[in-house]
């Protein structure tokens, strides 16, 4: 918590003084405005895991363009529609995770078959193996 001298000079409290006719921004005390720092929330929904803010010129254009990426855990709670689409995203994600995996150990355990010299159908092979010898040569 900033302390009373400084709170003047805080930028939450900077930009709710700005925003006040200037009578009334004259007339808060210090501790009035530690006070509406607290009730305000002290910046606590802009704290995220990923905050990257920049700007970057226009190329013939006197101004400049800002840019903000902002991640984090949501912490709102979902409507139905939101959560009918995270399950379903969730499914196909898995049944892709899946997929892959099964494609995957099964051409492990192909490899493994051929290095030990085992064939299923004689006359038959699907040239991973003859592909994965020449590729280490």
């Amino acid at each position: 918590m900033p302390t009373l001298s400084k709170i003047r000079k805080d930028p939450d409290i900077m930009n709710l003084l700005s925003r006040l006719p200037k009578e009334t921004a004259d007339s808060l005390t210090n501790v009035q405005l530690q006070h509406l720092k607290i009730a305000y929330g002290s910046g606590q929904f802009r704290k995220h895991k990923v905050d990257i803010r920049g700007t970057f010129p226009v190329p013939f254009y006197p101004s400049r363009i800002y840019f903000v990426i902002l991640m984090g855990r949501n912490i709102r709670s979902l409507s139905r529609q939101e959560q009918s689409i995270a399950i379903f995203n969730i499914l196909i994600m898995a049944t892709i995770f899946l997929a892959l995996s099964t494609a995957l150990g099964l051409i492990i355990l192909y490899f493994i078959k051929s290095a030990l010299g085992i064939n299923l159908l004689d006359g038959y092979s699907l040239g991973l193996w003859d592909w994965f010898k020449q590729f280490w040569k």
